[in-house]
């Protein structure tokens, strides 16, 4: 790979999980396997909400949001690591790289945002079950997803921008199936110190703030449930929420799962394979955990199905 300034680069090499020449038809597979799961079982979610009037609630609006979010969130990154395995090509444009760097943290960031706002949506049915409605009006819920959309992108624009200023005279070479934020950043020759401050700073306060907030909801989600007298009227109240507080405690888990693996080990290699866990896996899983947990989705799916099938 030559060595050039900003203005030359035509392209960086992905080094993907492995290469190993006979394991990429096997990560081939695997992982065209697992993106057509993570597509197909969040659009069904996306249909049954839309085709299912008993779904239109601020609970599964939300949920519908968040399935599209995952899908999008995948295809940023998966699809052009299948492309690459398939034609034993690991290049990717300069372009390419900072889209998908831009894209990444764009979803990333609506993922956040949207379990702290789904989070809320379960204080305010538990904690305010009168004012329910009256709260959460869909001028609400619009408003929320706008804004939580709004800041991602701004998030995604400042660090995409500050990537731009800078000059890249190594090998260029990313140990990592995508454009990762950080990994780009190793690669620059420039002084990176404002861009991995603003980077550690956006992600603590960001990721702290909405973190705060959905342990804050369920503080006061368990303080109200453990207010029931009856142990069935506990169950049901905290059955509207465990499909949510799985999902929570996936993604943060996965999420700090790689930091610490990525802290703990010098291999971007293996930081490599532990990010693939929120990537991939996540949005993929997803779907299984509020449909399998979840009656009225489940009833939506089964009503959904036949419809498809009869489809001509």
């Amino acid at each position: 790979m030559k060595t050039e300034n900003k203005t030359g680069i035509a392209e960086f090499l992905l080094l993907g999980l492995s290469e190993d020449p006979e394991l990429q038809p096997f990560l081939l597979g695997l992982f065209l396997t697992l993106y057509l799961v993570t597509v197909l079982g969040n659009l069904f979610i996306i249909l049954a909400v839309s085709s299912d009037p008993h779904l239109h609630t601020p609970m599964y609006f939300f949920l519908s949001n968040l399935s599209f979010n995952d899908i999008c969130f995948s295809t940023t990154t998966v699809p052009k690591m299948l492309v690459n395995l398939h034609t034993k090509r690991k290049s990717i444009s300069y372009t390419g790289c900072l889209t998908q760097i831009c894209l990444g943290l764009v979803f990333a960031g609506l993922e956040n945002c949207l379990l702290a706002v789904m989070a809320y949506d379960r204080y305010v049915a538990i904690c305010r079950p009168l004012r329910y409605a009256a709260i959460m009006n869909p001028c609400l819920c619009g408003w929320l997803i706008l804004l939580s959309f709004l800041v991602s992108v701004s998030n995604a624009l400042l660090h995409s921008l500050m990537v731009l200023r800078l000059s890249f005279c190594k090998d260029l070479e990313i140990p990592h199936f995508f454009c990762e934020l950080g990994q780009v950043l190793k690669l620059s020759c420039s002084d990176t110190l404002i861009n991995d401050v603003l980077q550690y700073l956006v992600t603590s306060v960001w990721g702290g703030v909405t973190l705060l907030g959905i342990i804050c909801s369920y503080i006061q989600i368990a303080s109200s449930i453990l207010r029931i007298p009856s142990a069935g009227g506990k169950y049901k109240a905290f059955s509207t929420c465990g499909s949510h507080l799985s999902v929570v405690s996936l993604f943060y888990g996965t999420v700090f799962g790689v930091h610490l693996s990525s802290a703990a080990t010098l291999s971007p290699r293996k930081s490599a394979i532990a990010s693939v866990m929120y990537i991939v896996v996540t949005p993929m899983l997803n779907p299984f955990i509020y449909s399998l947990r979840n009656r009225d989705m489940m009833g939506a799916l089964k009503r959904l199905i036949p419809r498809i099938s009869s489809f001509p």
